[in-house]
């Protein structure tokens, strides 16, 4: 299918060469824009539906501000892709996710129109002030703009930095997109006016001016002038909280309408009053895109697609999610008990829990982005006798660590947490990956900590969780699908800390927690062709350890081998100080762990991940034989 012609984004290469077109020509740009966008994502899938939804304001931002000089920083970064064709990566856009790509977040290294790193929601306006004090205290008087999106204005970092911003003295301009909210009002050509209006120097001068005045009336006088400036712009703006929080609050206006777009934006850019701008901008996520207009979730996220039908490339697979497995799993579990509650922060497709809310819609709560709170509502309804389970991506559970420290762990609350995304993930690259829970969680006291080898494993992992009441648990799973195991009827309470001996052997021991099982076996079996004879186990738990199976597996082996899809400093230390602990370093056992590297790895195949990571069948069996003193000739034989 051949690409859409674009004679005048041809013309842009970076933003200046925006800058020098006339306005009447952005609105062709916006189009060209949107459909390069399309095409590029069809290529490669990822984040459609927010980008279409920020064309037009991404136009009029290159075109009004003077970027790179000006920041400008998106949050989330999922719908910068029309950013980054503006700004200089159009000829990569089709390497978008892919390894040695394009992120497909915002990224500092990437390019210098990039300020700020933002793949985890609700950032901006804390970095936008700190870069507008920065430009301040430099004596520069250049703009931070933060585009955040109504869903991540649920967080309450976002709230923390607004409360400080109204109070400081900053060029920062909050640009709120807003393409769910059911309480905007209309948007038409009178509220474009009255942006423009009150957006104006003349408008802000006569609020000043106002203001001023009514501080030297008598006390009487002067509330009712204030409470009547409030009610006036209630009225007219519907923007209360914001001016509350110390903001000038304009809005709200048509983010597609690039006529209401740039007054607006040049008056706030050419403002003279100091302190925060909020420029409300209503869009509708997979704008100018039909299929994605339709689609229940706007296109959020697509794998390579047909532009004409909007028909998807998904691969059929014979194995069922790990996800799925966990929402059925649980949604079995709470036909039984009704004890069971599941909490997710803004994601109940992506973990699972639109199954479960299917049968138990009481019995969900969706919190929003609010994953601190997420934890503690859990702890607070664990102290009422429910069985809350904590569905959370571990890289997101990050965000919520010192309730899981303080209001959970420290308290010994039975709260579940099941971790999706464990390990690498593929395309979304270092900020998404699940490196850390293991080594996150593993120095908790209290927690009992379990990873499954296969969707099996998972079934019998939720159910031991849901039978734990004394103290808190965590399940950890990757993306994607399962290894095609036969399912059981029902879930089996595992005997907690105790792992399963998969294959015997007698020279090289590989303990392994989690999916790479499959690789261990792999690997034994390469070893096996070369005379080794391989014992390979399933640790099940980190912790509480094995320690009898761990005790067996070092005296009975002279290599020892933990292998886990996790950072340093998680399962293979915490067996590394148990094998200290119990002596059986000192007797000459050769101890090897193979973890992640020390290092954010990029967006790639998860399977290519594993492998330039070492967690690949291949890579566990030449780290037994280098433990052993294989010559280099034998080990390469391997490949």
């Amino acid at each position: 299918m051949p690409r859409p012609e674009t004679p005048l984004l041809d013309q842009v290469n970076i933003p200046a060469d925006l800058r020098e077109l006339n306005e009447d020509q952005l609105s062709q740009v916006a189009d060209e824009l949107r459909q390069e966008t399309i095409d590029a994502v069809s290529e490669t899938g990822g984040h459609l539906g927010a980008g279409l939804g920020v064309v037009e304001l991404t136009v009029a931002l290159h075109h009004v501000f003077d970027t790179p000089d000006d920041r400008l920083i998106w949050d989330v970064g999922h719908q910068s892709y029309p950013h980054k064709i503006l700004t200089g990566r159009r000829d990569r856009i089709r390497t978008l996710r892919q390894g040695g790509g394009l992120s497909g977040f915002v990224k500092r290294d990437e390019s210098e129109y990039d300020p700020f790193g933002t793949a985890h929601s609700s950032t901006s306006i804390s970095a936008g002030l700190g870069m507008a004090v920065g430009a301040r205290l430099d004596g520069r008087k250049s703009n931070a703009i933060a585009v955040i999106g109504d869903g991540a204005m649920s967080a309450g970092m976002a709230y923390e930095a607004m409360n400080n911003a109204g109070a400081e003295d900053a060029r920062l301009i909050v640009i709120l997109n807003d393409n769910d909210m059911s309480i905007a009002p209309p948007v038409g050509a009178m509220s474009g006016y009255l942006s423009r209006l009150i957006s104006s120097g003349t408008y802000q001068s006569l609020r000043n001016t106002a203001k001023a005045v009514a501080k030297h009336l008598p006390k009487p006088l002067e509330i009712g002038a204030k409470r009547w400036e409030e009610f006036a712009r209630g009225m007219v703006t519907g923007g209360t909280l914001f001016e509350e929080l110390g903001f000038f609050y304009v809005g709200p206006i048509d983010g597609h309408n690039l006529n209401h777009l740039l007054p607006v934006l040049k008056n706030v850019r050419d403002a003279e009053e100091s302190g925060p701008f909020l420029v409300h901008v209503v869009t509708q996520k997979g704008k100018g895109y039909e299929p994605a207009e339709n689609s229940a979730d706007k296109y959020h996220g697509v794998s390579r697609f047909n532009v004409i039908t909007g028909k998807q490339d998904k691969p059929v697979s014979n194995a069922p999610s790990y996800t799925a497995v966990f929402g059925e799993t649980l949604t079995k579990l709470a036909d039984e008990d009704d004890k069971i509650v599941a909490i997710t922060a803004a994601m109940p497709s992506g973990t699972g829990l639109n199954i479960f809310e299917k049968s138990h819609p009481e019995r969900t709560f969706d919190v929003a982005i609010a994953e601190q709170h997420a934890v503690t509502f859990a702890a607070g309804l664990a102290c009422e006798g429910f069985k809350p389970f904590t569905t959370i991506y571990s890289t997101f559970l990050q965000r919520g660590y010192d309730q899981v420290v303080h209001d959970v762990a420290l308290q010994n609350l039975p709260v579940r947490f099941a971790i999706d995304r464990a390990g690498f993930v593929g395309a979304d690259g270092q900020t998404h990956h699940g490196s850390y829970d293991l080594a996150y969680l593993g120095c908790l006291p209290n927690f009992v900590i379990m990873a499954p080898a296969d969707e099996a494993e998972l079934v019998h992992m939720i159910t031991t969780s849901a039978a734990i009441n004394d103290r808190p648990s965590a399940v950890r799973y990757p993306r994607g699908e399962g290894v095609g195991v036969e399912m059981p009827m029902r879930g089996e309470v595992l005997p907690i800390g105790k792992g399963r001996v998969i294959k015997q052997g007698s020279k090289v021991a590989i303990l392994s927690l989690g999916t790479r099982l499959e690789d261990s076996l792999k690997a034994a079996e390469m070893l096996e062709a070369k005379g080794l004879s391989t014992t390979v186990a399933d640790a099940r738990f980190m912790k509480p350890l094995d320690q009898d199976l761990i005790k067996k597996l070092a005296d009975d082996h002279e290599v020892f081998l933990t292998v886990e899809e996790g950072s340093i400093g998680g399962f293979g230390s915490h067996v590394l100080e148990a094998l200290s602990d119990m002596g059986c370093l000192d007797k000459g056992l050769k101890v090897r762990t193979l973890s992640m590297p020390d290092a954010f790895v990029d967006q790639d195949k998860p399977a290519l991940q594993n492998e330039k990571a070492g967690l690949d069948a291949l890579s566990i069996a030449k780290k037994a034989m280098t433990a052993l003193g294989f010559e280099e000739s034998d080990i390469a034989a391997l490949a």
